[in-house]
Formats: structure tokens, sequence, C-alpha cells
């Protein structure tokens, strides 16, 4: 269900349903991916002017779409252990459920590279 203020068919509610699938597609509970959606196609309509309220922060800010996750697994930590535990299922490494963050990391760089 889009956020409030977003009425069914339109460009808003087919957006907030592609982000909550890639979301989902990516590993993310339900509740995580609508709220990722939902998060997304309000700082969309602000960027817009379709909103009543809008922060600073998303009418200046970079757009979400050409973002593009762009901030999410750069920097000093690099992606979350939940990211990588997501990708070493996708690609059935044995054990996983029992590694850290640097073994997780490791053997999905291994397997890529193989």
């Amino acid at each position: 269900m889009p956020p409030r203020g977003v009425k069914k068919g339109t460009k808003r509610a087919r957006q907030y349903e592609h982000v909550k699938r890639s979301e989902k597609q990516q590993g993310r509970s339900e509740g995580r991916a609508k709220e990722i959606a939902a998060r997304t196609v309000q700082k969309e309509r602000a960027r817009s002017g379709e909103s009543r309220q809008r922060s600073r922060s998303s009418t200046r800010d970079i757009s979400s779409g050409r973002r593009g996750g762009q901030r999410s697994g750069s920097g000093p930590g690099g992606r979350t252990r939940d990211q990588l535990y997501n990708d070493a299922k996708r690609l059935n490494i044995r054990g996983r459920s029992r590694m850290n963050k640097r073994q997780l990391l490791a053997a999905v760089n291994r397997k890529r590279s193989s």
C-alpha cells in the first residue's frame, strides 16, 4: 500500500511497488522494503512539489533514482553483514550462518572470482 496522498494507478504508486519489489529481491524483509519504498516515494514527491511539506535535504539532495544506492555499500564499512549473507546465500556458500562479516566477505569474493 503506497504512502498517504498517493493514488492507486499513478506513477508514484507504480514507483512504490517497483522499489518495494526491488528491495525484497535484495533480501530485505517485507516491512523494511515497504519503509524504504515509502520513503523513496515521499522524497520524490517532495522534490517535484507534490507534497505539502518537504525538508531541505529532500529538495537539495541528489535524487534517489539517480543516486541508485550509491551511498549503500560505500565507505569504510562496505556492505553490511546482512547484504553479504544474502550474497552468500545466493551463491550457495556453506556455513554462512556461522560466519562473521569478514569471513562472509572473503567467501563471497572467493566464490565470485572462481
